[in-house]
C-alpha cells in the first residue's frame, strides 16, 4: 500500500487560496480499473483510492503514514512567482514593443 502526500493547488475556477493550505494523504491505484461490458461503467476493487485525508501540517501526514506503515511519497508544492506589473509601463518611452493604436 502506497500513497502521496501533496498540497493541492489552486483551480482555474478560483481567484483565492481556499483549501489549498491543507496537506493531502492520497492512496495510489492498487488495482487496475476495469470496464464493466453490459454499462461501459468503470469500476475497480480497490476502494482505497477514494479515500483522502486532510492534514494541518506536513509533519502529521508524515506522521500517520508512518504509525500506519504506509510507504509514501512527498510532492512538495511549487509557489507562484507574480510578476509586478504596472500600467503606466504600456505607455513609457523605452518600450520594447511600439504602440500600434
Amino acid at each position: 500500500m502506497s500513497a502521496k502526500i501533496y498540497r493541492p493547488a489552486k483551480t482555474a475556477m478560483q481567484s483565492g487560496k481556499a483549501k489549498t493550505h491543507l496537506w493531502v494523504l492520497e492512496f495510489d491505484q492498487a488495482a487496475p480499473r476495469r470496464i464493466d461490458p453490459m454499462m461501459g461503467y468503470t469500476s475497480s476493487v480497490d476502494t482505497r483510492q477514494q479515500v483522502k485525508l486532510m492534514f494541518e501540517t506536513l509533519e502529521q501526514a508524515e506522521a500517520y503514514a508512518k504509525r500506519e506503515a504506509i510507504d509514501y511519497r512527498v510532492i512538495l508544492p511549487k509557489d507562484a512567482k507574480r510578476q509586478v506589473v504596472s500600467y503606466t509601463d504600456n505607455f513609457r518611452f523605452s518600450r520594447l514593443q511600439p504602440w500600434t493604436h
